[in-house]
């Protein structure tokens, strides 16, 4: 079981693990062996997220979600196949953490009345500079 948060564990049966030759560095390595490491997981056919759960998740995860409802993850940072599964999983847990992640709703408050009249303030000061860089009303002696 993998704990994303308290009390959303996804179990290990629900991830999928496909290995490819990945690109970069590594000489003859790159061509012989397939150490990039995709994480599959199906959002849709989870038994362990609840409606209201894949709906966030598919919110906040569009771009990485197929139409399948099947989100990937993807690591070939090293030359190691297990290295690369372990950081897929790493990323995979953090990704559905900030999904899960509820931010408090902005409570709405008024400007106080100084930081207005600052506002005021300065705003008539830089009509001033403006006002005395123009040429209205400007007499240029020949």
């Amino acid at each position: 079981m993998i704990t994303i948060v308290p009390g959303i564990e996804i179990p290990e049966s629900e991830l999928e693990f496909v290995a490819s030759r990945s690109g970069g560095p590594g000489g003859q390595n790159v061509n012989k062996v397939s150490s990039r490491i995709t994480l599959r997981f199906d959002v849709e056919r989870s038994s362990a997220l609840n409606p209201d759960q894949r709906r966030r998740i598919r919110a906040k995860l569009a771009s990485r979600i197929s139409k399948d409802g099947v989100l990937q993850v993807s690591s070939q940072r090293t030359r190691s196949q297990d290295l690369n599964r372990e950081e897929a999983l790493l990323r995979f847990t953090e990704l559905l953490r900030e999904a899960m992640h509820e931010e408090r709703p902005r409570v709405k408050t008024k400007a106080s009345r100084q930081s207005q009249e600052e506002r005021l303030h300065e705003k008539r000061k830089r009509t001033e500079v403006k006002n005395s860089r123009s040429n209205r009303g400007k007499i240029w002696d020949e």
